[in-house]
Formats: structure tokens, C-alpha cells, sequence
């Protein structure tokens, strides 16, 4: 009987259930120090339970719309919808005291997440997994944003979350319609994550196809093996979304075409960004520092560097990413991973609002899922995860788990 049960026993599965009951404990830890004071989704999510769309106090003095006496607040709203339930049980006020825990447990999900996709796709080893698991968790900015905590990043958390399930569903059953209410929350949590929506059209061909040698084969090829149908379906999912979307803006601010990020209030260097546009190519050379370029200030006590809080470039905090280059791209799915991650990172890139504060540059989290996801299939085409990788990975996860000393202090 006994040897029954041992053989029931999955060693994935109990590896992957430590380590997210690890991941949650050392979030929780980073996290419980700070309060960023901006629990704005608990309060949107009461204002929800009780027919509003406003608050009824000012939350801040920056990011926040305000209206008539009314206090709205501009980020997408499904985070609040998520949070209703827990908000419905400790109230508003009580869920924002326990916001670290709540986010920490935010974060630990996407960990799980991580490990159920990498293992959807293929990667075998555990040492892979375990490896691109904490690469993700730890390598990334999840850790930053779990410990600062705030309207700003419980967004990022959940909508991380979102693009998982869509990825775990793309490499399971490929349900279209499920795939599409998953895309259009995580549109309602993250804007730039729409881009991605096209992208999970392409991928519903579950066949290992390798892409033609020329580029008018190869687009042949595409139309040929698009699932229209299906494609029609995911869009159809999506629309739930998007007359959430439309009518949400109707409600508060009189047009279904204003979101209310142009009408938040900034500091004023940040309303003179704006001022040249909220999206424009004015922004891309600052972006592109803070993304590639950005390095901290050399100090003479530990740590001895210093964030600005502008944000650092990934490739000191995530160069384990760089991974995913080993991906096998004569498959059509490595170039959509590659097209998604892109085109949810260019309206991040033309925004004028740059991230801050940061420890990293956290908007890329929007297109981390899909890199992960790319670094497993580059694990199963290589068969595992060399020596110099693993270092890239351990080095990463070094830097960025000096944001949890940072929080509190830039």
C-alpha cells in the first residue's frame, strides 16, 4: 500500500507546491516592513459593492481623478473586481492592513502559475523549472512591486496572473473562448496587454509546425493555419471586456472613449511629460534607458549602489531572460511569444510616465510571462539549462533581492 501511494506521489507537484509556499513567505517577509498608503482597488472594490464608481475620499495627491467632490480612480478597474470578495468580508479598510499579505499571495500565485506553464510546455528537469521559476519570481520585478506594494503594482500582480492562464490554457485544452474572457480581464488590468490578443489568436494551432524558408511562403503558411473560427471565438470573449471598458468610462466621465489617465493629477514634472502627449515617440529615448540602459549610483557604504528609482536595466537585474534566445525559432510559436512580448512592451515604451518609482523597470512585467514562456521552450529544445545560464539567473536573482532593502529607501 505504501508503495502505491509513493508512486501516486508526483515530485513536480510537491516541488511546485513548496515553492510557492516558499515564494509567498520571502514576499510577505520583503513586503510586511512597507505601506505605500495607496490601497486604492480595496476602496474602488467597496465603491463597487455599493453602486459607485467613486470614492468618497482622496486617496492621494497624485493619480487620482477628481470630479464634482467625487474621487475616481484612473486605473483599470478589474483588480477591484478581483478584491470585491475579500473586500466583501474585512471591508475596505481591513483588506488595505493586510495589503502585504494580500499581494504576497498575489505574487505566490504567479510563481504556481510559472511552474504549471513551464511544465505545460515541456521542461522536464526540475532543475529547469526550479530554475526559470525563480528566475521569474526573483529575477524580475515581481519582488519589488510585491514589497512596495500599491495601487500601482497589485495591477501588475493580478494582470501577470491573467497572461499565465491565457499561456497555461494555450498549452492545454485551447478552449478560445476561455482564452478570450482571460485576455480581455487582463485587458481591464493592464491596457498594453491587448496587444497580446492577436498574438493568442496565432497560437491556437496546437501543431509543431516549422516555418517556411521564404517570407511569401511563410505567410501563405500563417493564413493557411490561423483557426478562424476559433479566432472569431477568442474575439467574442473578449467583448464582455471591452463593453465593461466602454461603458465604465460612459458612466464616470460622460464618453466611453475617455479612460481618465489623461485627467489624473501629477507632479509637476510629470504633467510636463504628459503635455508633449501621453503617448509619443518624445518618450521612447527616456524609456529605453530605464529599460536597457539605466545604472545605479556608486556609494561607499553596503550595498555600495544606490537605485535613483528611476528604474535599472534588465539586463543587470534579469539577464537570465536573455535565455530565451536558445528558443528553437524555426516553430511559428517562438516568433508569436517574441511578437507578444513586444507589442505589449511598445505602448509602455511611448508612455510619458516612465514606471516610477521603481527598483527595475516594472512595466516590462507585462511582457515577462512570454519571455518565461520562451525560455522554457528554449529549456526543452536544448535539453536543459547550462552552467553559464544558471549564473546569468543566480546573478539576476542577487540584484533584484536587494530591492526588498531599497523599498523603504529611494
Amino acid at each position: 500500500m505504501t508503495t502505491r501511494i509513493g508512486r501516486r506521489i508526483d515530485p513536480a507537484v510537491v516541488l511546485g507546491m513548496a515553492v510557492v509556499a516558499i515564494s509567498a513567505l520571502i514576499y510577505w517577509f520583503a513586503a510586511r516592513g512597507f505601506d505605500a498608503g495607496r490601497g486604492d482597488f480595496f476602496y474602488l472594490a467597496d465603491a463597487f459593492l455599493h453602486g459607485r464608481t467613486w470614492l468618497t475620499f482622496q486617496p492621494g495627491p497624485y493619480d487620482v481623478i477628481i470630479i464634482d467632490g467625487r474621487f475616481y480612480v484612473p486605473f483599470a478597474p478589474f483588480p477591484a473586481v478581483v478584491l470585491m470578495p475579500v473586500v466583501a468580508i474585512l471591508g475596505a479598510a481591513g483588506a488595505d492592513q493586510v495589503e502585504s499579505g494580500i499581494n504576497a499571495a498575489l505574487a505566490a500565485a504567479g510563481v504556481g502559475l510559472c511552474w504549471v506553464l513551464l511544465g505545460r510546455i515541456g521542461v522536464r528537469r526540475l532543475v529547469d523549472r526550479l530554475a526559470l521559476t525563480v528566475l521569474f519570481g526573483f529575477s524580475t520585478q515581481i519582488l519589488w512591486v510585491t514589497a512596495r506594494g500599491g495601487v500601482w503594482h497589485t495591477g501588475q500582480l493580478i494582470a501577470t496572473i491573467l497572461t499565465f492562464l491565457c499561456l497555461i490554457e494555450l498549452w492545454g485544452r485551447q478552449r478560445a473562448w476561455i482564452v478570450g474572457v482571460i485576455a480581455g480581464a487582463a485587458f481591464l488590468t493592464r491596457a498594453p496587454l491587448a496587444f497580446a490578443i492577436p498574438f493568442y489568436v496565432l497560437m491556437l494551432d496546437p501543431r509543431p509546425r516549422v516555418m517556411a524558408g521564404d517570407l511569401a511562403s511563410g505567410v501563405a503558411s500563417i493564413a493557411r493555419t490561423i483557426q478562424w473560427r476559433r479566432g472569431a471565438e477568442l474575439f467574442l470573449g473578449v467583448v464582455p471586456a471591452l463593453l465593461f471598458f466602454l461603458a465604465y468610462n460612459q458612466v464616470r466621465f460622460g464618453s466611453p472613449w475617455e479612460s481618465g489617465y489623461g485627467l489624473a493629477t501629477l507632479p509637476e514634472f510629470l504633467e510636463a511629460k504628459r503635455a508633449q502627449g501621453m503617448f509619443s515617440i518624445v518618450h521612447l529615448t527616456m524609456n529605453l534607458d530605464l529599460f536597457l540602459l539605466h545604472l545605479p549610483n556608486a556609494i561607499p557604504e553596503f550595498p555600495f549602489f544606490k537605485p535613483d528609482g528611476l528604474g535599472m536595466s534588465v539586463l543587470l537585474t534579469s539577464p537570465g531572460l536573455l535565455f530565451a534566445v536558445r528558443a528553437d525559432w524555426r516553430y511559428p510559436r517562438s516568433w508569436w511569444l517574441l511578437g507578444a512580448a513586444v507589442a505589449v512592451l511598445i505602448p509602455t515604451l511611448l508612455y510619458y510616465g516612465g514606471g516610477w518609482l521603481q527598483y527595475g523597470y516594472r512595466y516590462f512585467l507585462d511582457s515577462v510571462p512570454f519571455v518565461i514562456a520562451l525560455c522554457g521552450l528554449a529549456a526543452v529544445t536544448r535539453g536543459r539549462i547550462g552552467y553559464g545560464w544558471l549564473a546569468l539567473i543566480a546573478f539576476g536573482t542577487v540584484v533584484m533581492g536587494f530591492a526588498a532593502y531599497w523599498v523603504d529607501k529611494i
